[in-house]
C-alpha cells in the first residue's frame, strides 16, 4: 500500500500533501500539550510498532504481498489525532531513509493510511463498542472490525488514486503516464488482497492487543472510551516495559517477512515494466492484463527523484539480507524515538512563550 514514486501525478501528490496538512494541523494542535507529558513515550512506542508491523509482509492472492499497519490499535490508544501524527512519522521514515514508499507520494501514503485509516478506525470503534466496560469482550471484536475496516478504506483510497492516474494523466497517443492500470483492474487488484488476508491480519493485530491491553492495562483503552466510568488505573510503568519488550521481539523477528515473496500490487520499479519475469508478475497480478512494454514515462522520470540511504531495508555495510532486515527495524524504532525527543524539545522551548495558546 506504499505508493512509490512515480505512480502518482505531481498533481495528485499536492493535492494530497495539502488534503493531509489541515489534519497535520489539527493533529498537532491537539497534542501539542501532550507533548510534555507520558504520552511522549506512547506515541513513540505505537509509531514503531506500525513500522516494524509493516515490514512484516504476507503473500496474497495473484503472488503479490501486503502487510498489517496498526493504524488500529494506534487509534484505539493514541485516539485519531495521535495515530494521525505516529502513522505519519513512521511513514515518512520509511520513505526518506528505507524507500518504503515515495517521497513525491508521501503525503498520499500519509492521507491514506495515517488520516482515512485512522479515523475510519476510531469511527468504527466508537461505533462499535459503544459503552461497553473496557474489559468487555465486545471491545476486543470492535477493535478488530476497526483494524479491518480501515486498512481496506485505506487501500480502496490508494486503489482509486492508482486507477485515475490513466484517465486524467496520458500522451497525445493515450499512454498513461504514470499509473498504467484503470480503475476496472486497480481496485480488484488492491482489495482482493486487502479484504482477505491483509485485513485478517490487522484484526488480527488490533483484537489481540486490545485483548492483552484488557488484561494487563485497561488505562491504556481509556483514550477512545472517556465516557466509560471503568476505574483502569493499572501499572504504567510496567505495562509500557513490557510492550517495548514486545517491540524488541518484534524487531528480532523481522526477517520472517522476507519469506513472502514477490511485491506488494502497485509497488514495482519502472525496471520491472522492461523485465520479462517482472512484466509476468505484473500481468499475473492485474487481471492477466500486460503492463506497457515500457515504464511510462512519468513514472520514470519522477522514480529517480530520490534514492533511499538504506534503499529495501538493506544497509549496504551487511550482506545478510536477514541481519540487514532486522538492523532496518532498529535503525528505524531509533529514529522515531528520535524523532518525538526532537518535537518533546522544541515545544518545551517554545511552551512558555505560548503557553496561554493552546488548551
Amino acid at each position: 500500500m506504499h505508493i512509490p514514486d512515480g505512480y502518482l501525478s505531481p498533481s495528485t501528490c499536492a493535492t494530497l500533501f495539502g488534503t493531509s496538512i489541515p489534519f497535520w494541523w489539527v493533529a498537532m494542535r491537539r497534542l501539542k500539550h501532550r507533548l510534555m507529558s507520558r504520552f511522549v513515550p506512547l506515541l513513540s512506542l505505537f509509531a514503531a510498532f506500525s513500522f516494524v508491523i509493516m515490514m512484516f509482509n504476507l503473500p496474497l492472492p495473484g503472488g503479490t504481498t501486503g502487510h498489517a499497519v496498526g493504524m488500529g490499535v494506534a487509534t484505539i490508544v493514541l485516539g485519531p489525532s495521535g495515530s494521525i501524527i505516529a502513522i505519519s512519522v513512521a511513514l515518512f521514515i520509511q520513505a526518506f531513509f528505507f524507500g518504503d514508499g515515495g517521497i513525491t507520494a508521501l503525503g498520499a501514503n500519509c492521507f491514506n493510511m495515517a488520516i482515512v485509516g485512522s479515523l475510519v478506525a476510531w469511527a468504527t470503534y466508537r461505533l462499535l463498542s459503544g459503552c461497553a466496560p473496557l474489559v468487555s469482550p465486545r471491545r476486543v471484536i470492535a477493535a478488530g472490525l476497526a483494524g479491518y475496516t480501515a486498512i481496506n478504506v485505506a487501500a480502496l483510497c490508494a486503489a482509486i488514486e492508482f486507477g485515475i492516474q490513466p484517465l486524467l494523466f496520458h500522451d497525445a497517443s493515450g499512454a498513461p503516464l504514470y499509473a498504467p492500470y484503470p480503475l476496472r483492474i486497480a481496485i480488484p487488484a488492491m482489495m482482493i488482497g486487502h479484504l482477505t488476508f491483509a485485513g485478517l491480519a490487522e484484526f488480527i493485530v488490533s483484537a489481540g492487543v486490545v485483548a492483552y491491553l484488557q488484561r494487563n492495562e485497561p488505562w491504556l483503552l481509556k483514550t477512545t472510551a472517556s465516557d466509560v466510568d471503568d476505574e483502569a488505573p493499572g501499572t504504567r510503568e510496567q505495562g509500557t516495559r513490557v510492550l517495548w519488550f514486545a517491540l524488541a521481539a518484534l524487531m528480532i523477528l523481522t526477517p520472517l517477512g522476507l519469506l513472502a515473496v514477490g511485491h506488494a500490487w502497485g509497488e514495482w520499479s519502472a525496471r520491472d515494466f522492461a523485465d520479462a519475469a517482472a512484466r509476468s508478475e505484473i500481468a499475473a497480478a492485474s487481471g492477466n492484463v500486460a503492463p506497457p512494454n515500457q515504464a511510462p514515462r512519468g513514472m520514470e522520470r519522477l522514480s529517480a527523484i530520490w534514492t533511499a540511504p538504506f534503499n529495501g531495508y538493506a544497509p549496504p555495510f551487511l550482506r545478510s539480507p536477514g541481519l540487514g532486515y532486522a538492523m532496518s527495524a532498529m535503525l528505524g524504532t531509533g529514529l522515531v524515538l528520535l524523532t518525538f525527543l526532537l518535537a518533546r524539545l522544541v515545544v518545551h522551548r517554545r511552551e512558555p512563550r505560548s503557553s496561554g495558546t493552546f488548551s
